[in-house]
């Protein structure tokens, strides 16, 4: 009966992996924008440089886990911004790699640095390979021809978004992955079809007294013209150094969050997720580490305070 629940968790693991890699699902989503929205690049005011590590399912043989690195900026005449999107993907003997190169063109409401009014359209082009080694699985016909074939395959991809923020709100609209790649290997063994996910996010900071703010955010993912992730998150900051918050991910896991303002330039964040389905008994768990910093911006050589 082990054997059998052990099994069971890995596939539901599988299938929240593979609609990940639509587009990778993040706790810290408000923090790390790039990820999911190419318009969100240069909305930092400056050059901003992001790490991510997410290790789902602690305790599970075999579980996701997914390392995103992520570089923006707005160039001299501060209108277009550039970036690059790294993310890679793993669970079990699949293994997944995604390059973007990111422009934006944004639209400046307000003049003000510290007080931004900015509509933001975004472009991503880029490739992304699939790494399957089924060779390497312990199976009970060894001569399963749909086990025998590793694969190995590279395909483009191309995304769009559009963001607007202020220094109080933001909302995004995205679509990441443009292309419908089919990644197979012949003799009718299809592996996987890349769907096109659209997204969409927003939140919102009020002021509850001058050190402490309230800041609460959403995000709704669609793929196949269905819902398939519903985060529903609140965070409170103290002195805008420390945030702390808890999202709820619809029908499938809490998330407890920290980030820390080490400096105006540096931040780290943490997340931990612990599951709500019954599966919990044996997924201890996934965590979250991030961290960002922001290069002083060449024309004052200070950096302002963002909330997003």
């Amino acid at each position: 009966m082990k054997r059998y629940l052990l099994l069971v968790i890995l596939i539901l693991c599988i299938i929240e992996a593979t609609e990940a890699q639509q587009q990778a699902t993040y706790a810290q989503y408000m923090f790390n924008g790039l990820a999911i929205n190419p318009a969100y690049a240069g909305s930092q005011g400056t050059m901003s440089v992001s790490a991510l590590m997410r290790y789902q399912s602690i305790g599970v043989p075999g579980a996701p886990n997914t390392q995103t690195f992520s570089a923006h900026s707005p160039l001299n005449n501060d209108k277009i911004a550039l970036g690059m999107l790294i993310i890679h993907d793993k669970i079990g003997v699949i293994d997944q790699v995604g390059v973007n190169a990111i422009y934006a063109y944004r639209i400046f409401f307000s003049s003000d640095h510290e007080r931004p009014k900015v509509l933001s359209f975004g472009l991503q082009a880029g490739f992304s390979t699939y790494n399957a080694k089924y060779s390497q699985l312990d199976i009970y016909h060894p001569t399963d021809p749909a086990f025998t074939q590793d694969l190995t395959q590279a395909m483009p991809n191309f995304g769009f978004g559009v963001y607007y923020y202020t220094d109080r709100f933001y909302a995004g609209l995205s679509a990441p992955n443009l292309m419908y790649n089919v990644f197979d290997r012949g003799n009718d063994l299809e592996t996987i079809v890349q769907s096109n996910p659209i997204i969409l996010n927003s939140g919102y900071v009020f002021a509850l007294s001058h050190l402490v703010k309230l800041r609460p955010n959403f995000l709704l993912k669609l793929l196949d013209q269905k819902v398939v992730e519903l985060d529903l998150n609140a965070n409170l900051s103290f002195d805008d150094a420390l945030w702390l918050g808890v999202s709820y991910q619809a029908f499938s896991a809490v998330n407890l969050l920290a980030e820390v303002q080490i400096t105006k330039q540096l931040r780290i964040g943490y997340s931990y997720a612990f599951r709500t389905s019954s599966i919990k008994r044996v997924d201890l768990g996934s965590h979250e580490f991030m961290i960002n910093y922001r290069f002083k911006y060449p024309k004052s050589g200070v950096v302002t305070p963002r909330h997003f």
